[in-house]
């Protein structure tokens, strides 16, 4: 046992645990109460074979959704641990801008078991921050789900794989063309650690996916630094037309 694990009584003691959403009692420190956790759209089968899209019962499972059909993506599927609602929205913001870590282990914890493939011979790889958003917020939190990624599937750790090279504004609002302007040469692979890329199979990781553009950029530097397969890992994905479905 561990001292975190000895001390947890008299944390609960001191601070009973309450779920983050709506403050009613719970059993463990991490977690949400019944009521919120019946209220997270959690993606489901069937689903596009390329990008893991749910398609409730309209396609078979293994077809190809029209986005993927129209522009085929450079990664090899998306693991989503819900569908962006207003649920999982409250926990973004409070997990990456209110500095709730406490929520890390909680959002990792959906994002694994789409991730049965994974183990100790991936490398999980964040999607960078730069350095001066990362110095006034204090953390990245798609590091921080990273590191609870591996320590559930053994995989291995590249915290500083990643780079994003200058600060860019919100895309959002923007187009495809325009946000992949943006992106241009932003974000690379760090000098000195190509090698650790070369044939490796990596997750990407980021707390939610809205558009892709960023983590298309982060898939693309990576394939040109030789990773052999990349799949991309979110807490929340955006994607309206399927909460329907879920």
């Amino acid at each position: 046992m561990t001292l975190a694990q000895a001390l947890l009584p008299l944390v609960d003691l001191i601070f009973p645990p309450r779920c983050p959403l709506c403050g009613a009692g719970i059993g463990a420190q991490t977690g949400l109460c019944m009521t919120c956790w019946a209220t997270l759209a959690i993606p489901g089968d069937p689903a596009c074979g390329s990008c893991n899209r749910p398609f409730g019962d309209a396609m078979p499972a293994g077809g190809t959704c029209a986005p993927c059909l129209a522009d085929p993506p450079r990664h090899a599927g998306i693991a989503a641990g819900t569908l962006y609602n207003d649920t999982s929205r409250k926990l973004v913001l409070a997990f990456k801008h209110g500095s709730r870590l406490a929520l890390a282990p909680m959002m990792a914890g959906l994002i694994v078991p789409k991730l049965s493939f994974v183990d100790a011979e991936w490398l999980v790889v964040p999607v960078p921050l730069h350095r001066w958003r990362l110095w006034k917020r204090g953390y990245n939190q798609a590091a921080e789900l990273a590191r609870q990624i591996t320590r559930r599937t053994g995989a291995r750790l590249g915290v500083d794989v990643l780079e994003r090279r200058k600060a860019t504004p919100s895309l959002g609002g923007l187009g495809k063309l325009a946000r992949k302007r943006v992106l241009s040469g932003v974000i690379t692979v760090r000098p000195g650690r190509t090698d650790a890329l070369k044939g490796r199979k990596v997750v990407l990781v980021d707390d939610v996916l809205t558009s892709g553009a960023t983590s298309n950029a982060c898939v693309s530097a990576l394939r040109r630094a030789g990773a052999e397969r990349v799949v991309v890992a979110c807490f929340a994905r955006v994607l309206d037309e399927a909460l329907d479905t879920t």
